[in-house]
């Protein structure tokens, strides 16, 4: 390309050479913006409109998750691959983690104020008066001791809670419902499955749950934003068994 530049240039500057021996004058050079015409797109069929429709409202959606370009190239070539029957770069089962990393990066990046303040808390609370931490991160206080009987990962248990975001706003209470919460051990966050297996039947224990023993970087509704760190105080009411 730099060849072809070059060699249009040089009959521009013999011609410039050629006035300025002959003492014509030179007249002031004006700068000039040469402007590409937009290509007009025409819509000749359903199949055109439909295509465009598509690809608008795919980028609509990423875009607002955070990303801001793709490589084009290759997402056309992924997409003409898959119409066409191709063998695929990337399997379908491979697929999904290149696309995770890239969203979780995006996701972390955008809520990293949230991130770090979750671990600064949890960094000084863990040096509170009271306060264990197991090996997975959970942080919890015995705000009163049970005698009953403990429950397992299997069991369905009856509790009292109440769960708040760091800056202390409440996002659900059984007791503001006045209606204790059944749940399965293992069909609820991480935190409250393994923290509740360590409390006895009659007591009260209040959790700092990470977000990843949380709701991790999806977060959940409108109420707990991506990233959360919670805090929860639960009371233990009844073991019912599997």
């Amino acid at each position: 390309m730099k060849r072809i530049f070059i060699t249009l240039l040089l009959p521009f500057c013999t011609l410039i050479t050629l006035a300025q021996t002959k003492g014509k004058k030179a007249t002031a050079t004006k700068k000039t913006t040469t402007q590409k015409t937009a290509t007009k797109v025409t819509f000749n069929n359903s199949l055109d409109s439909a295509s465009y429709a598509f690809g608008a409202n795919m980028a609509s959606s990423m875009k607002n998750d955070g990303l801001g370009s793709l490589n084009y190239d290759l997402l056309i070539k992924g997409l003409k691959d898959a119409f066409e029957g191709k063998t695929l770069l990337i399997s379908k089962e491979q697929a999904q983690q290149p696309i995770s990393n890239l969203f979780n990066g995006l996701s972390k990046k955008k809520f990293a104020v949230n991130i770090a303040e979750g671990k600064t808390f949890l960094e000084n609370n863990k040096k509170q008066a009271g306060v264990q931490v197991t090996p997975s991160g959970l942080q919890y206080i015995v705000l009163k001791a049970g005698d009953g009987i403990k429950p397992k990962v299997t069991d369905t248990v009856l509790a009292h809670y109440k769960g708040t975001l760091l800056n202390g706003k409440q996002f659900d209470s059984s007791y503001d419902r006045n209606e204790p919460l059944s749940l399965p051990l293992n069909r609820v966050i991480a935190g409250w499955t393994e923290g509740m297996q360590l409390m006895s039947v009659g007591s009260k224990y209040k959790f700092f749950i990470p977000y990843h023993l949380a709701y991790g970087e999806r977060g959940a509704g409108q109420d707990i934003p991506p990233y959360s760190t919670l805090i929860f105080e639960v009371e233990l009411l009844k073991v019912n068994g599997k």
